[in-house]
């Protein structure tokens, strides 16, 4: 006997199927079942539904929603539908809600408050500081840290929620089983551990152009505020800060210096009309229900000591990329845009005034 629930699985992949479709599909013909075993006049007059998408219909084997599920037990995750109590309530509000998800970990996490942190993947050692402070405070108040599991700042707010006691989500924008970026595969097994993975893609899929932003609509829907820490103009956080808007969803941003590109985004956001962070009050009158511990942000929060003024503008420039975690030396290179002898001969300069010190690897962290 056919399985309903399977059958359902088995629409969701169905190329070009999305929710308006979805919902048009299984009006008309009742249920899962209905749908797959309708005609293919019948499915052609139903509105939204192509020619060409009837025939996708016909061609995907019932037998496809049976086998997703084995493989997402296989990996010890689970199969949500909007029908299960345990699909995420505020996903069901956005305008174009995931027909299924995918998740590997804690479910309980889905009913929690949660805040969204997100920011450059070419962060400045600002930036990271920052991430970290936020993610931590807003983990230690009761919130789940929701971010895209990519490298960078998303990769900063997830270990510091974990580091701080708390929890976190993350939103990847491919299936469970892949691990991306590779680098990644660290904080992918701990947060599957200590917190939970969530995706709309099937186990397995690779990920591709068009991941990211669907990903990003998705990261911004679980949670009540984005934050945005740090983003270019071209930042992959600003769309994400642009579908929380579209949700309806409450937009922080964090200020930043004006002559830096990669807080060009988040000045901007603030200009017209985001909620500046501060200070956690300013995340806090958003989750009244939790209980921030006053912690104000200030000069030497995040356990480093100031620069000292006698740093010249190029150290200063190399100083202010790295934060209190080991940065590579190549990935120093790659922001300053400058050769590599002359980012030896500035790093050589700040070991010597203390600001900085080398650790195996040629890596480097702010003291």
């Amino acid at each position: 006997m056919i399985d309903e629930r399977y059958a359902y699985l088995a629409l969701t992949q169905v190329p070009g199927i999305g929710h308006t479709r979805l919902q048009s599909l299984l009006e008309a013909c009742q249920t899962s079942i209905g749908a797959h075993a309708a005609p293919f006049a019948f499915l052609c007059s139903i509105s939204g539904i192509t020619a060409a998408c009837a025939t996708a219909i016909k061609r995907t084997p019932l037998d496809i929603g049976r086998r997703l599920a084995e493989e997402v037990a296989r990996l010890g995750g689970h199969v949500l539908i909007p029908t299960d109590a345990e699909f995420p309530s505020l996903l069901r509000e956005i305008p174009d809600p995931p027909p299924v998800l995918f998740a590997l970990g804690n479910l309980g996490l889905l009913a929690r408050p949660s805040v969204a942190i997100v920011g450059s993947r070419d962060h400045t050692g600002y930036g990271e500081s920052v991430a970290r402070m936020v993610s931590a405070q807003a983990a230690r108040a009761g919130l789940v840290v929701v971010s895209g599991m990519a490298r960078g700042l998303d990769a900063v707010a997830h270990a510091a929620a974990l580091d701080a006691g708390g929890t976190t989500l993350g939103v990847l924008g491919n299936g469970l089983g892949v691990i991306y970026p590779a680098a990644n595969r660290h904080l992918y097994e701990r947060v599957s551990r200590e917190g939970l993975l969530l995706t709309e893609f099937p186990p397995g899929e690779r990920p591709h152009a068009g991941s990211f932003p669907r990903r990003n609509r998705l990261i911004s829907g679980l949670a009540r505020v984005t934050m945005v820490v740090e983003a270019a103009l071209a930042s992959g956080a600003l769309i994400t800060a642009g579908t929380a808007l579209d949700q309806g969803r409450e937009v922080m941003a964090v200020p930043g210096a004006i002559t830096s590109p990669v807080s060009t985004g988040c000045n901007r956001l603030l200009r017209d009309g985001a909620s500046p962070y501060l200070e956690p009050a300013d995340l806090a009158m958003h989750f009244p229900e939790v209980q921030f511990t006053p912690e104000p942000m200030a000069d030497g929060a995040d356990g480093l000591r100031g620069l000292p003024d006698a740093l010249t503008p190029d150290e200063r420039a190399v100083a202010e990329l790295i934060g209190p975690e080991a940065v590579p030396l190549d990935r120093l290179v790659e922001r300053t845009r400058r050769p590599v002898g002359t980012v030896l001969a500035l790093l050589c300069g700040l070991e010597l005034q203390g600001v900085v010190e080398q650790q195996p690897g040629r890596r480097f962290r702010r003291i």
